[in-house]
């Protein structure tokens, strides 16, 4: 049995895949990344492209006998989401990724894996340098930062690439076509706080939330999972009531599309609470841990001993902050009607932090309808503002309306049958793929998205299949090969 990846089938993919785990990538940290795949492409003398934002495109003829054949993108992002266990000590932006194979899936130790995009990364890199393929023009868009803005999508212009299919590798579930994905907008939220001195008297504590499973914002926000932020908040809350606990600093999640798997806060109580505040801490874990035990099997709540902090949020603050989170909505909004098990609506509470000022709340909404994404992140505003916080929207993206009729869609849809004897799904997919963005700027374009089975995406629980993988490789070479003439 192989115990490295570098030892798997597909080789050329894999070998692939594991120099791009040697190269640290985090979204908004891509100059290593980017200059790595412009120095491959060169080496393989082909036209290679760095544009204005940090894009990476690739172009390769197409073999003998494919010269009239459609123009094919071959899109995946350079980006990873840089999310690690407490403890692990990783530095996403120095140290490589540390695979391992268990069960048929290849995982990290400790961090997120990198298989979202890295596979789709790789497919491409494979394509571009493989030598006893069949295919017609291809040009490889390895897009920037598609993790915390799609800013590589958003940027990209007009007119620099020349194919009339994309073939976006970013999705998570082998044997499935994507024809269609959700909208998304960030809304912010801020709570200006004043520093008071910590009261007589008092006892420290820090609260720790941890062990949750988190995961895709999209992908994953129909599990049931806990949300690290909401858990928290919900222990402080009733605590402020019942013990006069005082908040003087929290730190909950760190990424706008990854649902929080953890969330600290120092606090203080007085001293003659602190034995029944201790007992409620361990009641409140007991329930939580019940309620949760299906879906976050590992969720701890513990109130550890600390020191005295400097200084606590001012009580008004703190009671505006507890009530803004206890009524923010989060999770499933609702289901689409038109395709029975699809997310339609959701929203994220992702981060909640203190930075000695002010408290950051960020979400991020999500629907496949532009109207309710918009009208959920006015809700939102309001239900900060009416607290007596500040609060914006920004960074919205559009969803890619689905076309059944695409003629790309019904050549996958036959070579899949034909090679493996079923006719793939077809599906839209509840997260921000970046075709809605980059359609909008080649509405010439006909897209599917694909890829092998990645569950846990964002998450230190990120796993490959790799027997998809190679269903994957062979599915998008035959795909190649049987890409309709101009005519």
């Amino acid at each position: 049995m192989s115990t490295s990846i570098l030892e798997l089938e597909p080789n050329n993919l894999w070998k692939n895949f594991h120099s791009l785990t040697q190269i640290p990538r985090p979204s908004k940290k891509e100059a290593r990344i980017i200059a790595f795949m412009k120095e491959f492409g060169e080496k393989l003398e082909l036209e290679t492209v760095v544009d204005e934002v940090g894009n990476v495109i690739i172009r390769k003829p197409a073999t003998p006998g494919f010269e009239d054949r459609m123009g094919v993108i071959l899109q995946a992002h350079l980006d990873m989401v840089p999310q690690q266990n407490e403890g692990t000590g990783h530095d996403f932006e120095k140290d490589p990724i540390n695979t391992f194979i268990e069960d048929g899936w290849v995982k990290a130790k400790g961090t997120t894996l990198g298989s979202d995009n890295g596979i789709g990364v790789a497919a491409a890199m494979s394509v571009l340098e493989a030598t006893d393929l069949e295919h017609g023009p291809v040009e490889a868009l390895f897009t920037i930062d598609e993790e915390t803005g799609m800013t590589g999508a958003f940027q990209l212009k007009p007119g620099l690439l020349h194919g009339d299919i994309l073939l976006n590798m970013d999705s998570e579930d082998e044997g499935e076509l994507y024809i269609g994905c959700a909208g998304g907008i960030d809304t912010t939220g801020l709570f200006h706080y004043k520093s008071e001195p910590v009261p007589a008297e008092q006892t420290a504590y820090k609260i720790i939330v941890k062990g949750l499973k988190g995961g895709h914002s999209g992908l994953d926000i129909n599990l049931s999972r806990g949300n690290a932020n909401k858990i928290i908040n919900a222990l402080m809350s009733l605590a402020a009531t019942k013990f006069q606990l005082r908040l003087s600093s929290i730190n909950g999640g760190s990424l706008r599309n990854a649902i929080p798997r953890e969330a600290f806060a120092t606090v203080v109580v007085p001293a003659e609470h602190k034995t029944n505040f201790e007992l409620y801490v361990k009641e409140f874990a007991a329930i939580a841990v019940e309620r949760f035990k299906d879906t976050d099997g590992g969720l701890v709540i513990d109130a550890e001993a600390a020191e005295i902090p400097e200084m606590v949020i001012d009580t008004k603050t703190q009671e505006s902050l507890f009530a803004a989170i206890a009524k923010y909505p989060n999770g499933v909004i609702a289901m689409s009607k038109d395709m029975p098990g699809v997310v339609e609506t959701s929203t994220n509470l992702a981060i909640v932090k203190s930075d000695g000022e002010k408290v950051t709340i960020a979400s991020l909404q999500r629907s496949s309808v532009d109207q309710d994404k918009i009208k959920l992140a006015e809700n939102i505003r309001k239900v900060i503002t009416s607290a007596g916080g500040e609060a914006k929207s920004h960074g919205e993206y559009p969803g890619w309306k689905p076309n059944v009729h695409s003629p790309v869609l019904q050549t996958m849809k036959d070579v899949y049958n034909a090679k493996y004897g079923k006719v793939p799904e077809v599906k839209v997919i509840h997260a921000g793929l970046e075709c809605g963005i980059l359609g909008a700027a080649y509405p010439n374009w006909d897209m599917i998205s694909f890829g092998p089975t990645i569950r846990h995406p964002h998450s230190p629980d990120e796993k490959v299949e790799i027997s998809t993988v190679g269903l994957f490789w062979d599915y998008l070479v035959e795909t190649l090969k049987h890409i309709p003439s101009k005519s």
